[in-house]
């Protein structure tokens, strides 16, 4: 039997690199966007779903089972990014960020949970980041977000292990998507404070991204864990510095491994 892959933010990025490979790897392979009108050259099927509405995310759901009978694998990929000085940052834009990047995957999680019970079987995978392990300057709210996608994660793995549900967390790098467009930047105040350096930061995380992987690579990833047995709890996906970044932090001293980002990121 195929199984049923369901990917929210399934239209562009990384979700959609992992929804092409899924669907050459002959999955069954549906993906989401706010607006699948505005969408026409998809390979892979398209539901309209906003993860900040838990309506539009009852209905995405009933419609894959209405057309499958099951729901095998979710990915919560849907996600966006948000950078600027804490200070600066609006508070109503702070929370539209945790509505899409921790309370929509936690709402997406919860409509799909009866239906991989009556299964019992089912894999849920949460994109989140590695900025999701340490707090990045001017990335605050972002950080924070992704890495409290990771610890749900971790709690939620234990309360439905005795399903037969598998829930891991997979934190890419930078890769080379359209994500720093569709990114709120808190505008650089003229005469604000933060006004050069934050301008200087913001130069350097395009770079980033620009310069990143390919998007490939955290499809082969997550074609991996689909195929693994027994999924484990945490994966990293990207350059090996930014990978590493995570095992000096877990080693360091706090104020060391300050130093280091400071210095990174020239503060």
């Amino acid at each position: 039997m195929k199984k049923v892959i369901l990917i929210t933010g399934g239209s562009s990025g990384i979700g959609k690199a992992i929804g092409e490979f899924l669907l050459d790897k002959d999955y069954i392979v549906y993906g989401t966007s706010r607006n699948t009108a505005a969408i026409s050259n998809s390979k892979i099927n398209l539901i309209d779903l906003d993860v900040r509405n838990m309506t539009s995310i009852e209905a995405c759901i009933e419609k894959v089972l209405l057309l499958e009978g099951r729901i095998d694998v979710l990915i919560n990929n849907a996600g966006v990014g948000i950078t600027g000085p804490l200070e600066e940052i609006p508070l109503e834009e702070i929370k539209n960020n945790f509505e899409t990047n921790v309370f929509g995957p936690i709402a997406t999680i919860k409509a799909v949970l009866p239906q991989m019970r009556l299964q019992k079987s089912g894999l849920i995978i949460n994109i989140t980041s590695i900025a999701g392990y340490m707090g990045l300057p001017f990335r605050s709210v972002y950080s924070s977000s992704k890495g409290a996608l990771e610890l749900i994660t971790e709690s939620l793995r234990m309360e439905t292990k005795s399903f037969g549900i598998h829930i891991t967390n997979v934190a890419p790098g930078d890769f080379a998507t359209d994500i720093a467009s569709r990114r709120f930047h808190a505008p650089v105040k003229q005469g604000s404070a933060y006004e050069t350096v934050y301008q200087n930061q913001l130069n350097m995380m395009n770079e980033h991204v620009s310069g990143g992987s390919n998007p490939i690579e955290m499809a082969v990833a997550i074609h991996k864990i689909i195929e693994t047995k027994n999924p484990k709890i945490h994966y990293k996906v990207g350059a090996f510095m930014q990978k590493f970044s995570i095992v000096l932090k877990r080693i360091l001293p706090d104020k060391m491994y300050e130093k280091i980002l400071m210095n990174h990121y020239k503060l």
